[in-house]
């Protein structure tokens, strides 16, 4: 049994499901449903159509650089059977499916705590700039009001004192 890629979105096609297109060269072209179809049809970009695998790998969206990769692409060298070598390939492809889940819950997690921190700092900067809106015009009333008086009392003591250096005293003696 022979599960084949959709040529546009790369999901999984099982026998006896999907479309097959033949072009004129003899390329091959297997789809996946009649949606897939009708976008290859339209000339559509899979990169640029949000639901592919395509654009959520280009976008960051899902894990597109793993080793383990290299062990889905298609080997078209008939090997004669060999019952070790085909109990070897099911348990390293079973090995290689776990490792492949733990990269890609891995590469989940960051993004997630990346949205979180992206999403923090959004909020951070929104308290800020609407900081007036949340706090009441009364608050900090008395400090302000302290500040104040401190500042009247120590122009006064100034004004008082008089000049303090000689420069000063001579640039009043001047006037």
């Amino acid at each position: 049994m022979r599960i084949e890629t959709c040529y546009f979105c790369s999901s999984r096609i099982y026998p006896g499901h999907g479309i097959q297109f033949v072009r004129n060269d003899c390329k091959i072209f297997k789809f996946c449903r009649s949606k897939c179809h009708a976008a290859f049809k339209k000339k559509k970009n899979p990169r640029k159509v949000k639901w592919t695998k395509a654009y959520r790998k280009t976008a960051g969206k899902e894990l597109a650089v793993d080793p383990s990769f290299e062990f889905e692409k298609r080997r078209n060298i008939p090997v004669k059977y060999n019952r070790e070598l085909w109990s070897k390939t099911v348990e390293a492809m079973k090995k290689v499916e776990v490792i492949r889940q733990r990269r890609q819950n891995l590469h989940i997690m960051q993004r997630l705590r990346k949205g979180r921190e992206l999403e923090e700092e959004k909020d951070i900067k929104e308290v800020q700039r609407d900081l007036s809106l949340i706090r009441s015009p009364a608050a900090g009333l008395k400090e302000r009001r302290k500040q104040e008086e401190a500042a009247e009392q120590h122009e006064q003591m100034q004004i008082e004192e008089g000049p303090d250096n000689e420069l000063e005293a001579e640039a009043v003696e001047v006037n």
